[in-house]
């Protein structure tokens, strides 16, 4: 029996975290051509963006119940407890299904024990909470405060994003056709949040790419707390030399306390292209959690 932190590879957390902590990462789906893969486990960023560029059809869809069940279910044998932090439940159907499996566990196993938590983040963003609480695990902190403090981080998580281009989200329907058009034309690149719902928003619109790149650096300073004793997220899809750049900017600008560097994978990528750039951190801390953090 054991306490085990779990979580979904739409998180994009480092292949060195999941390694390290021996973390148990469920595979997003993705469809190309009419072709399931997994995301981490049957395709990688580096061959995704590759497909993406062909123009190939490509499909996302979340976790179904079937699949949670099969994952979950191996907890239960073992008569392990879980905490399952998971994709946001305004930009997927995670969660319920997630909720659903568990139920149906419970009929075979009524003692296993599963927290899920709807981190109502994105990519890294909970990739970042997880990582934290790896930590705190690692430390000696007791698994209550762990759970408080994964709703915690999840709570504070700012992301700030932008990409390159804006034909993806036109093509998933989150962005107009008079805003695709009129966008492309004059070199617009927005800037997007994930708000309290939990759901991706435009909330501003720069001209250019570098400046793009210099307003969500702006925004980790008027939105973050205590940087300097923050380890922050950071991601990127194929743009390597706009990521040094915001990497460098993060420890020069604000002396972050450390980087956590992610590669966007199929369930964001799918949605952004390859263009992608994006920071997450925190908008508040807590002396308690940040015990177990040093």
């Amino acid at each position: 029996m054991g306490f085990c932190i779990i979580t979904d590879s739409a998180s994009d957390i480092p292949e060195g975290v999941i390694k390290e902590y021996n973390l148990y990462v469920m595979p997003t789906p993705v469809t190309i051509e009419g072709k399931d893969y997994f995301d981490g486990e049957t395709i990688f960023p580096d061959q995704f963006y590759e497909i993406q560029a062909s123009g190939k059809e490509i499909k996302t869809y979340h976790i179904n119940q079937y699949m949670f069940h099969e994952h979950f279910l191996k907890f239960a044998k073992r008569g392990d407890e879980v905490l399952y932090i998971c994709f946001s439940t305004g930009i997927a159907g995670t969660f319920n299904a997630a909720n659903l499996a568990y139920e149906e566990v419970l009929e075979e196993y009524p003692d296993f024990k599963l927290t899920i938590i709807d981190s109502k983040c994105a990519s890294v963003g909970y990739g970042l909470v997880v990582e934290r609480l790896l930590r705190m695990q690692k430390n000696g902190a007791p698994k209550e405060l762990i759970i408080e403090a994964a709703r915690f981080f999840c709570e504070h998580m700012e992301h700030v994003v932008t990409v390159v281009e804006l034909g993806y989200l036109f093509q998933g329907g989150r962005l107009s056709r008079t805003s695709f058009l009129a966008g492309t034309v004059l070199d617009i690149k927005p800037i997007i949040i994930v708000d309290e719902a939990g759901s991706l928003k435009a909330v501003e619109k720069v001209r250019g790419w570098k400046k793009a790149q210099k307003r969500i650096l702006d925004m980790v300073g008027e939105k973050g707390k205590n940087l300097e004793n923050q380890v922050v997220g950071v991601c990127y899809g194929t743009d390597i030399e706009s990521y040094d750049y915001i990497k460098r900017e993060l420890v020069d600008r604000y002396h972050v306390k450390g980087l956590l560097e992610a590669r966007v994978g199929c369930a964001i990528g799918a949605h952004t292209g390859p263009g992608i750039l994006g920071i997450v951190f925190l908008n508040e801390t807590n002396e308690k959690y940040e015990e177990y953090l040093k």
